[in-house]
């Protein structure tokens, strides 16, 4: 009843969008997405787009790299996408980076295409009262803001200061301009006693904040620091906590990596949702940094359903793992890759050999099976994108 009634408290026209674009168009979207498996074609249930490079934090095991420059995917180029995946029954997008506040045209994409629904993923630090009024206005986007911690390890993980502070200023921007507002949160050594605790939910309830995303640390990047990898105990931990909360906490949990009954799944292996990155390239997701498809190559879904190397990822992970591969096999990713002559798109020239040498840890793959207790959330995983689509 608790998450009702801050759901109610939102923009009307915020959660007619919520529900009409996100939600109904959703589940036909999704349904579309099951025929298309069924028949083989490889074109996505979801896609998440990274519109820039540029961030004004740099985050423990961050995948994204700058290199020499900046790199902003030009407005037609999102367009583009948009347009050629609307015709596919596909209205949901993930906006990334970087950090996409720091994309030019970003509010001019969400004005161009009202008959879409975005997420947002942001850190916050530039979600101002300014910028959430516009999103009130727009009515077609959720923020989904970053909350890697406390006063001390947030810093330390966002590398900067009073990063805390500051991203819970931005979630009181976005509740008090009566958005759709969700917290994501990436589990790893450091945040897991806040994350997995009564007081965590407590405090982002009642600042209004309606659905919680959980993530599992994925150590990649410049700096992986593979110490704050979450050990097997861990997960099982999370997996319970999650199954258990759904029932109890006054926020909707979600997360990306088990299905109704529990099985873990790889939303790339799965086909439901991959990564295009701010030059065009299509990933499996968007820690696996290696492409042999580009957006402007043609209609997209045609690059989808031309692309041997989205098929064949699909095909064999599956084969190796029902996690991560990333994370438990990085040493097959890079030989996949290389096997298919797939162009490194991590602006990292070291990432082949990082991957070959790199170490191995635990991802959601090593949990066993707890099904949902909730009917409401073992409904949703099976029939709509809820808990499924995003990267993980």
């Amino acid at each position: 009843m608790s998450i009702l009634i801050n759901i109610l408290k939102s923009d009307r026209r915020c959660l007619w969008k919520f529900i009409y674009n996100l939600g109904w168009k959703g589940i036909t979207g999704f349904n579309k997405f099951q025929k298309r498996k069924k028949r083989g074609e490889n074109f996505p249930a979801f896609q998440f787009i990274s519109v820039t490079n540029d961030c004004n934090l740099a985050c423990q095991g961050c995948w994204v790299t700058k290199g020499e420059k900046c790199t902003n995917l030009d407005l037609p180029a999102i367009n583009k996408i948009i347009t050629d995946s609307k015709r596919q029954g596909s209205y949901f997008f993930g906006i990334l980076g970087g950090e996409p506040l720091m994309y030019r045209d970003l509010f001019n994409l969400f004005r161009a295409h009202p008959d879409c629904y975005f997420q947002l993923f942001t850190n916050g630090t530039l979600l101002t009262d300014k910028v959430a009024a516009e999103l009130r206005k727009l009515a077609n986007v959720t923020p989904l803001i970053s909350l890697e911690g406390n006063e001390v390890v947030a810093d330390i993980r966002r590398g900067s200061n009073q990063v805390f502070q500051r991203t819970l200023r931005a979630i009181e921007m976005a509740t008090a301009n009566r958005l759709i507002t969700g917290v994501a949160i990436s589990v790893c050594k450091s945040n897991i006693e806040m994350a997995l605790s009564d007081e965590f939910i407590e405090m982002l309830h009642n600042r209004g904040v309606i659905y919680l995303w959980y993530y599992i640390y994925r150590p990649t990047g410049e700096n992986p620091h593979y110490e704050l990898a979450l050990s097997s105990d861990d997960i099982l931990r999370l997996r319970q906590f999650l199954v258990d909360g759904r029932t109890k906490y006054p926020l909707v949990l979600i997360d990306s990596y088990w299905g109704a009954d529990g099985e873990p799944f790889c939303p790339a292996a799965e086909g439901l949702s991959h990564h295009i990155n701010p030059e065009g390239n299509i990933e499996p997701c968007p820690v696996v940094q290696f492409s042999c498809d580009n957006i402007r190559n043609g209609d997209i879904k045609d690059v989808y359903e031309n692309s041997t190397f989205i098929r064949d990822f699909k095909s064999e992970v599956n084969q190796q793992t029902k996690g991560c591969i990333l994370m438990e096999n990085p040493a097959w990713l890079a030989k996949f890759a290389a096997d298919h002559q797939a162009i490194n798109t991590s602006n990292r020239p070291g990432l082949p050999e990082q991957l070959a040498n790199g170490c191995m840890v635990c991802s959601h793959g090593s949990c066993p099976k707890i099904p949902e207790r909730s009917w409401i959330y073992r409904m949703a995983k099976k029939r709509a994108f809820f808990g499924l689509g995003a990267y993980g």
